[in-house]
């Protein structure tokens, strides 16, 4: 094959680096016309993604199992898609009050945390190191780098490496990839193209394909809003079948701010029936953990025995309240 005129031969024939003919002549449409046809290239974006639910829900059955099990999710990418990664880790916690460390965000180049990367590393500290004053390495480009990142955090059998590239060829991601298959983790990969190295890495691949950008090859766009789309799939799934919820409703969320301490309150109020000053009192009585108010409520159950109650049905709600009795389990 003759040499690319860019250096990488493959680099054209993906979907998210090809030309979009609908978009050639944006440079010279008027404000309106350019957003316009952002949304409609947009509007595709869903269906993209609804083509690939069935491996979605497997996913999702896979890190419940995981998680269950003790083990950890830790999605790995670079640039945007890292970035998509580490939000999605960061804003579990407060979601369905899980620890930081269950849920992580390794992106090539930055911190191997929950926190959003910035240009930076971060040391075991928590330090910020600039740029300049490390290895100038291309972390993207290497696969030793992203192996040696999951090695760090020890990623083994019971975890879940999710590895996150717009085009499905990552060098960062393909060697996190293949490093955590070694250790046993089951392993899923989302990219929106098809038949690319990371499929052969993954136990489990996501592939919703959304077609050449709005810009060509920027990433950010459809790529990027589809696998946003996935995460979200993925973690809320995930935390629904731990019990993390009740109905649709956030009765495992940590009210660590005034919003969040209102919206625990409207929650008990709507499963149990109590006025706002009630449910505020049963919260507080129940040191603001949302699942245990509601059973105590809604059961002749003390704070602590509906704790036991709680940990013996794997910290479900609806087991636990049906366990409690008719009258708990049918409000």
């Amino acid at each position: 094959m003759a040499e690319h005129p860019h250096g990488d031969p493959l680099l054209s024939q993906l979907a998210t680096e090809a030309i979009n003919p609908a978009t050639s002549e944006i440079d010279r449409m008027a404000p309106i016309d350019i957003v316009r046809l952002m949304n409609e290239e947009d509007a595709s974006v869903a269906g993209a993604v609804k083509q690939q639910l069935p491996e979605i829900a497997q996913a999702v059955e896979g890190i419940a199992g995981q998680l269950r099990n003790g083990g950890r999710l830790v999605y790995v990418g670079a640039g945007t898609s890292g970035r998509i990664g580490a939000l999605d880790a960061y804003e579990c916690p407060p979601t369905f009050n899980v620890s930081p460390d269950m849920i992580i965000g390794c992106i090539a180049g930055a911190s191997t945390s929950t926190t959003p990367a910035t240009d930076a590393l971060r040391d075991t500290t928590g330090t910020v190191a600039p740029r300049d004053t490390i290895d100038t390495i291309d972390y993207e480009d290497s696969a030793e780098a992203g192996a040696n990142d999951v090695a760090k955090l020890a990623v083994g059998r019971n975890d879940v490496l999710v590895g996150i590239a717009a085009s499905g060829r990552t060098p960062y991601v393909l060697g996190a990839m293949r490093y955590a298959r070694e250790q046993g983790a089951l392993t899923i990969g989302i990219a929106c193209n098809r038949g690319t190295p990371l499929d052969q890495a993954a136990d489990i691949m996501i592939a919703p394909v959304v077609g050449p950008e709005v810009i060509a090859g920027s990433t950010r766009l459809k790529a990027g809003t589809a696998q946003k789309m996935v995460l979200n799939m993925l973690s809320t799934g995930a935390m629904i079948l731990l019990g993390k919820t009740y109905g649709n409703m956030m009765v495992d969320m940590r009210a660590s701010n005034e919003k969040l301490r209102e919206r625990a309150i409207r929650i008990v109020q709507m499963a149990t029936g109590l006025q706002r000053e009630q449910a505020a009192s049963a919260l507080e009585a129940c040191d603001s953990e949302t699942k245990t108010a509601i059973l105590v409520e809604r059961s002749h159950l003390t704070p602590a025995q509906a704790r036991e109650c709680l940990a013996a049905h794997g910290n479900r709600l609806r087991a636990a309240l049906e366990a409690a009795g008719p009258e708990a389990g049918s409000k």
